[in-house]
């Protein structure tokens, strides 16, 4: 699946000195408020984060309030689908004018009739179920994986359109037992985000704490950087 990146960033974090005895616990707590939500400073969804924090980085600034600034690197998993990517998401509903999708077990999306090839037929048995008319097997119902095309993405409620037009589009174990799915997209990002997530999991580095946003991003040459007050 396309759309996942790892990006390797440099991040400014201010903490309150209210919560200067726990230097560590007050940045995973700002980042983990950016998890899920599209950021613009990043251009994606933040799924996860892998951060290198001390606390000999960390320096009182001068000001009216004495904040405590705090330098940190990140490696952040990012999710930006993007018009013609290829994703892969569980049908979760069905009619006869359009197939809804959860990708990534969060963002929604949606294929209408007028973006499902004409070969795939809408017949209202088990629930509602399309049937290829070319291949009497390939099927897509709730419950499948499908692989859909990209055609936009709306940033404020994550939320995307696709497309299921393209012949290398449809029900992935399908796609998988007769060679039609696109190699060069199918196997590649899925492996590295998993791999991502499972040594962040093994690191204790994904803090799951809501916390409050508030953040003045700036960007620098060449990584992008983030000011963040908690």
């Amino acid at each position: 699946m396309e759309g996942l990146t790892v990006a390797e960033t440099d991040l400014a974090v201010y903490v309150h000195p209210s919560k200067g005895n726990n230097i560590r616990q007050a940045v995973l707590r700002q980042l983990s408020s950016l998890l899920f939500t599209y950021d613009e400073v990043f251009d994606g969804v933040i799924l996860a984060y892998e951060v290198d924090i001390g606390d000999k980085r960390a320096k009182i600034l001068s000001g009216l309030i004495p904040y405590i600034g705090v330098q940190v690197k990140a490696n952040l998993l990012l999710f930006s689908p993007r018009p013609g990517m290829l994703l892969d998401g569980k049908v979760v509903k069905l009619g006869k004018e359009s197939i809804h999708v959860v990708v990534l077990g969060f963002a929604s999306a949606a294929i209408i009739l007028e973006d499902i090839r004409k070969e795939f037929k809408f017949k209202n048995k088990h629930g509602g179920v399309f049937v290829s008319s070319s291949h009497k097997r390939h099927t897509i119902k709730a419950g499948n994986m499908i692989r859909f095309l990209v055609k936009s993405f709306d940033e404020e409620i994550i939320h995307i359109s696709g497309s299921l037009a393209p012949p290398n589009t449809g029900c992935i174990q399908w796609l998988s037992k007769h060679g039609a799915e696109d190699g060069s997209h199918s196997n590649r990002s899925p492996k590295k985000m998993e791999d991502v997530k499972r040594e962040m999991h093994a690191e204790g580095t994904i803090d799951s704490t809501v916390a409050d946003k508030s953040m003045n991003p700036t960007r620098p040459h060449k990584s992008k950087k983030r000011t963040r007050e908690d």
